[in-house]
């Protein structure tokens, strides 16, 4: 399966990550080429209306929020997670992206 990203905000944020964050990212990446829509938890949860969430534990949690469209995985935002439920923030920015895209 393909990724792309929706906006070039997303590589400069993965960019900007230390080294082992950005190795855990891309053997996430790699999993979702190879499974796609079956990856699950720990590394994948659903956030619920066609949205999930890659979870990246470390020193700095990070998450990335993704859609499946038109047989590709469209990465929408990526952040730092400071607190225990993602803000209503990070997820409208999300879903706003997501219906960007039909």
């Amino acid at each position: 399966m393909e990724i792309k990203n929706f906006t070039t905000d997303i590589d400069k944020f993965l960019e900007g990550l230390e080294e082992a964050t950005k190795n855990k990212i891309a053997q996430l990446f790699d999993m979702l080429e190879m499974f796609g829509s079956e990856i699950g938890m720990p590394y994948s949860k659903s956030l619920g209306d066609g949205l999930f969430e890659f979870r990246v534990f470390g020193k700095i949690p990070v998450r990335i929020i993704y859609c499946f469209h038109e047989g590709r995985a469209i990465l929408l935002h990526a952040f730092v997670k400071k607190t225990y439920k993602i803000s209503l923030k990070d997820l409208d920015l999300s879903r706003k992206r997501r219906g960007l895209l039909a």
